[in-house]
């Protein structure tokens, strides 16, 4: 997966993620998503839910937390 951004580090995206996303199971999903590169399909078995939902919730959470980033 390519980075959005390439002066944004993992860390960075790992505390926007703690610092904004309020809900446990988003933050996981996010990190999975955006730290560990893991594309939608194996996500939303991983997390019993439709590859729709984990993209409402990437796109939404993204969007979130790359405005303080």
């Amino acid at each position: 997966m390519k980075p959005v951004r390439e002066d944004i580090t993992t860390r960075q995206v790992a505390q926007a993620i703690e610092d904004y996303i309020f809900s446990a199971r988003d933050r996981a999903i996010l990190k999975r998503r955006l730290i560990d590169g893991i594309c939608f399909e194996p996500l939303a078995e991983e997390f019993d839910m439709s590859p729709r939902q984990i993209k409402d919730i990437v796109y939404k959470g993204s969007a979130k937390i790359f405005r303080h980033l």
